[in-house]
């Protein structure tokens, strides 16, 4: 993804709201921002410009 593999690996690790588009701990059942239960986790692969 980036330069920094630590960072990246952090930044990767977490959930993200489907209503929202909020961004949460891994470990979140809820988002933070809006009380929406529906989440998924942010994408590994960063997708190229066009």
């Amino acid at each position: 993804m980036g330069k920094f593999p630590v960072a990246d690996a952090e930044i990767s690790h977490t959930k993200i709201c489907r209503k929202c588009k909020g961004r949460n701990s891994f470990n979140a059942i809820r988002c933070r921002r809006c009380g929406y239960s529906s989440m998924r986790p942010k994408n590994k692969v960063v997708k190229r410009k066009k």
